[in-house]
């Protein structure tokens, strides 16, 4: 099984990184192939409803010229899509967001009346946040929105792994957190 992690925080030592590793660590230890990638690090434009990705039912076929079609290639070589990221104003940082934006379009070749492919159908995705408040309050919403892009995009809704930061004056991942991290990543190994 491969898994290909989108990283949405713009900190590399930040809490979502953190709970990532944890989850990263117990996949290696599965013998889980995995590609993590740091969408800060990205250039990645917005979509502009242009439609160009339309034209061929076969390509990713977007226009802009930027970082997009690698991940694009990445994802069609693997089995599980892992969406990390931190949750700002109940929903996934701006990177993600355009990119999510971007990959609706490009991979799914149904806009407007005629109905193509899903180019990524029956990949699995996986939600992996941090966030301020309780994680029923804090990744609600974007939980739901996720569900609702997988069901439209036809790919498998996974789970989600959410975990709340208290404070700047705590200790983020504890003994706990690192636990639930490697038993959402068996989780996602013991799907058939």
């Amino acid at each position: 099984m491969k898994y290909y992690i989108l990283m949405g925080s713009p900190r590399k030592l930040g809490n979502t990184a953190a709970l990532t590793a944890s989850f990263l660590d117990e996949l290696t230890a599965l013998g889980a192939e995995h590609q993590s990638v740091w969408l800060y690090d990205k250039r990645i434009e917005p979509c502009v409803a242009c439609r160009a990705c339309q034209k061929d039912w076969l390509t990713f076929g977007c226009r802009h010229e930027d970082d997009v079609q690698g991940i694009f290639n990445a994802i069609l070589a693997c089995e599980t899509i892992v969406l990390a990221t931190p949750i700002y104003s109940w929903y996934c940082t701006p990177p993600m967001k355009a990119l999510l934006d971007r990959l609706v379009y490009g991979m799914n070749k149904y806009y407007g009346d005629e109905k193509g492919p899903s180019l990524w159908e029956g990949k699995r995705l996986a939600l992996i946040v941090t966030c301020g408040y309780r994680p029923e309050k804090g990744a609600d919403l974007w939980e739901a929105g996720m569900k609702r892009y997988c069901r439209h995009s036809r790919l498998q809704y996974a789970g989600i792994l959410a975990e709340r930061d208290r404070g700047y004056d705590t200790i983020f991942l504890d003994k706990e957190k690192d636990v639930h991290a490697r038993l959402f990543a068996r989780s996602l190994a013991a799907l058939p």
